[in-house]
């Protein structure tokens, strides 16, 4: 029996939305890209000339009442994600948005009462969790093959200079909802939230060291797991030679990889503690191509909704990883230690990123 095509449509036509059509392009059995959105008329008719798109819109609304929809991708700036998502949720359209999914705790809450309504489907692009090497990571931790997890470090480390920061949106709280925490940082902890699970609490420092923006051009966080784990992330925009770099000390092995937008299983490594040297050859018996991009996480999108069930990505990891970048903030900014739950809809960092203010 043939699977179903999913109609699909991609709102915003900035650089992310080739990286969606390309993705949409290698399953064109499961999904067909038939309209594009964006408030730039010129703009929306070149990127659907180059990707075959049969219908250009500029208002999200028109194509919501014209056209039938399985799934809209939604690739604009930051700060519209979460009211052209709702949008979509309220016509019972499921969607999946690029990050950061919202500015806020408060606005993704919005969303997940929009879901309950409607009964469409909310998910995120968090791609670094459907690359093989985080896969069989997962697999293996759950199984028990690696042992406790111990200790771990998550680095995003990259390099953006003044000039980057020139496009109106970036760099500010009310269009960007914060710096490389949200912005860039993000993928590499949400990918550390996927393997270790439930954060308990966070103590941060972020700060403002040399780029001409509103927010923190740098973040460090010491974090502890609900099972024990010890956790540094670093989130950073000021560094001239860039990584994106975790890694994982369990019992029984060291697991790491280094990359920068996206791994192979080439950019893993597995060091076996003494006595244990059968982690390592387990680990590579099961070595695959799959890359950590959009088309990964789109094959798992398909294969939930082929299934009747909600995509992966959903409503509760987000928010989970929504939450741990508000405590950070919030930790940074009060000075104090923030625990998981504490946030709640009365608290100054549920409505927006900066809560209280910023030192500077």
């Amino acid at each position: 029996m043939p699977r179903h095509r999913y109609r699909t449509a991609i709102v915003g036509t900035g650089g992310i939305a080739h990286a969606h059509a390309q993705a949409l392009r290698a399953y064109d059995e499961r999904a067909e890209l038939v309209a594009v959105v964006d408030v730039d008329p010129d703009r929306a008719r070149e990127f659907a000339a180059r990707w075959a798109v049969p219908k250009v819109y500029t208002d999200l609304a028109e194509l919501l009442a014209d056209a039938r929809l399985d799934v809209i991708h939604v690739c604009t700036p930051p700060v519209s994600h979460a009211p052209l998502a709702l949008q979509c949720l309220r016509a019972g359209v499921t969607v999946l948005v690029e990050k950061p999914p919202a500015l806020s705790l408060a606005e993704l809450d919005t969303l997940a009462a929009a879901c309950r309504a409607s009964g469409a489907h909310f998910a995120t692009v968090f791609q670094h969790r459907f690359g093989s090497g985080a896969v069989r990571l997962r697999e293996m931790a759950a199984a028990g093959r690696l042992g406790r997890c111990l200790l771990a470090i998550c680095h995003t480390l990259w390099f953006r200079d003044d000039a980057y920061f020139e496009v109106p949106w970036r760099g500010r709280w009310e269009t960007e909802g914060g710096g490389p925490t949200m912005g860039h940082g993000i993928h590499q902890f949400d990918l550390l939230l996927s393997v270790l699970g439930p954060w308990e609490s966070v103590t941060a420092v972020a700060a403002r060291r040399a780029r001409r923006v509103d927010t923190e051009d740098v973040s460090m966080a010491l974090v502890t797991f609900a099972d024990g784990t010890v956790a540094s992330v670093v989130n950073s925009v000021l560094s001239p030679r860039q990584t994106s770099a975790l890694r994982f000390d369990f019992e029984y092995a060291t697991v790491e990889v280094e990359h920068l937008y996206g791994y192979t299983d080439d950019d893993w490594t597995i060091t076996s503690a003494p006595g244990h040297e059968g982690v390592r050859t387990e680990w590579a018996a099961t070595r695959s191509d799959t890359v950590s991009g959009h088309p990964g996480q789109l094959a798992a999108v398909y294969d939930a909704l082929d299934a009747g069930a909600a995509p992966p990505v959903g409503l509760v990891d987000t928010r989970r990883t929504m939450e741990f970048a508000a405590a950070l903030y919030a930790s940074a900014f009060t000075g104090e230690p923030i625990r998981s739950g504490q946030i709640d809809a009365d608290h100054p960092f549920a409505t927006c990123m900066n809560g209280t203010g910023t030192p500077w």
